[in-house]
């Protein structure tokens, strides 16, 4: 397995004047339904809405010379594309951002706004993965995968670094799952400097290729059914670093229904007073299934991002 903590400690350094330190706010409504001490780790307040800015700015400047200069590819459903397009701007990179040919509009939208140039490929993030890797391999680009990256899942894991200082006596953390570059990371960190802190990924029902990849031994192709959860949907990469992390780290996997993540995110909407998307409220369903095996614990609970299409955000609602 890689050394998490050194990489951690390292990416705080590297990437702080570029990223948010979020707030790590109580939930009174999600402590009194679950019986566990609840904070919320709010990175739908990161800039881009979402995490996945601290893994982009840490790739990015890990970066050889060569490396930048040869043109960035990167692969995602919308929230990863969006951080390597802001980094792109803020280290004056170009590049390519390819996209699933479902992908949120309000993300395809927001990764032109930050000025990379947005291109469709593949069904679903697995296959379109394969074709932007092979897309830089052929053109001797520099490809960043959102997840299948040490630097990657290093720069995800400051989240639990913040976490840590926020709330020393955190022993429990949950995160949905897609790649598991997020709960790679924080996980890593936290039972590297916590070794007893339980850790639960969620999946949506509909697109779990992770956890029945561990399931199965190995990684496999899996079935994908539309999801409120667009940023976890899809398959991962043969071969990807967070499959033996997510095995050896996640204490336990749950998933999680449509209307399970719908009444999630109205629950958040209502309780907080602020977005989050269906990832994040994939979470927070998670959570609330699992109530039984957190209650009494200190719970941190990954709000990974907010970035939801209006018309997704209508029909949940």
């Amino acid at each position: 397995m890689i050394p998490v903590k050194p990489l951690v400690e390292a990416a705080e350094i590297r990437i702080r004047m570029h990223v948010r330190e979020t707030p790590l706010e109580h939930s009174a409504v999600l402590s009194g339904l679950t019986g566990a001490t609840v904070y919320l780790k709010l990175e739908n307040l990161q800039r881009t809405g979402s995490f996945k800015v601290r893994g982009a700015f840490n790739r990015l400047l890990s970066l050889t010379e060569q490396e930048r200069t040869s043109g960035i590819v990167a692969a995602s459903s919308g929230n990863h594309g969006a951080a390597v397009a802001l980094g792109m701007n803020a280290l004056g990179l170009s590049g390519i951002i390819f996209v699933p040919e479902s992908a949120s509009r309000a993300k395809v939208e927001k990764i032109r706004q930050l000025g990379a140039d947005v291109r469709a490929a593949g069904d679903d993030s697995g296959a379109t993965e394969l074709f932007a890797r092979a897309y830089a391999a052929d053109r001797r680009m520099t490809y960043i995968s959102p997840y299948n990256d040490e630097a990657v899942i290093a720069g995800q894991g400051t989240i639990g670094a913040e976490i840590l200082r926020q709330l020393p006596s955190v022993d429990a953390v949950v995160a949905s799952i897609g790649g598991g570059g997020l709960i790679s990371g924080v996980a890593g960190y936290l039972k590297s400097v916590k070794p007893d802190v339980f850790a639960l990924g969620v999946s949506a029902r509909n697109s779990m290729a992770m956890q029945e990849s561990i399931r199965a031994g190995l990684v496999i192709e899996t079935e994908h059914l539309p999801t409120l959860s667009d940023g976890t949907a899809g398959g991962i990469e043969p071969g990807a670093i967070t499959f033996e992390l997510c095995r050896s780290l996640v204490d336990e996997f749950i998933d999680v229904g449509e209307d399970g993540i719908r009444s999630a995110l109205r629950l958040f909407i209502e309780s907080h007073a602020m977005l989050c998307e269906g990832a994040a409220a994939l979470a927070i369903a998670g959570l609330l299934a699992a109530k039984e095996r957190l209650r009494g614990k200190t719970v941190a609970v990954l709000i990974c991002g907010a970035n939801i299409a209006a018309d997704k955000l209508k029909e949940a609602l």
